[in-house]
């Protein structure tokens, strides 16, 4: 495997976490994302595809983000990378040799009939 090029690294992205914290008035569990990290990246979309759910269309594109090895990267974070929102899937250290990680994204755009 040969390492990552830093000249493919030119996108700049925000990995987040899901944190919780109970509302003082309701008394509910409220959810909202904390940045965990900006670093750069290399995104590459792989496919895209549309499908029907519930009588609305969703489009969907897989993508795969390489970047420079960081631990504690999981499956329950999620990337904005500018103004999408890239839900991880899967971290992938290649080889296990902590050089590089491959995030494996989706990204969900539901539209409406028509649209």
């Amino acid at each position: 495997m040969k390492p990552i090029n830093a000249g493919d690294l030119r996108h700049r992205i925000k990995i987040q976490q899901e944190v919780f914290a109970d509302d003082p008035d309701t008394k509910e569990t409220i959810s909202s994302w904390q940045d965990s990290c900006i670093v750069y990246a290399a995104v590459e979309p792989l496919r895209g595809r549309e499908f029907f759910q519930a009588l609305e269309t969703h489009s969907e594109l897989t993508t795969k983000i390489r970047i420079r090895y960081r631990p504690g990267i999981t499956s329950e974070m999620r990337v904005i990378y500018g103004d999408r929102i890239l839900y991880i899937q899967a971290v992938i250290d290649p080889e296990e040799r902590h050089q590089e990680m491959q995030l494996m994204c989706i990204e969900r755009n539901p539209s409406g009939p028509g649209e």
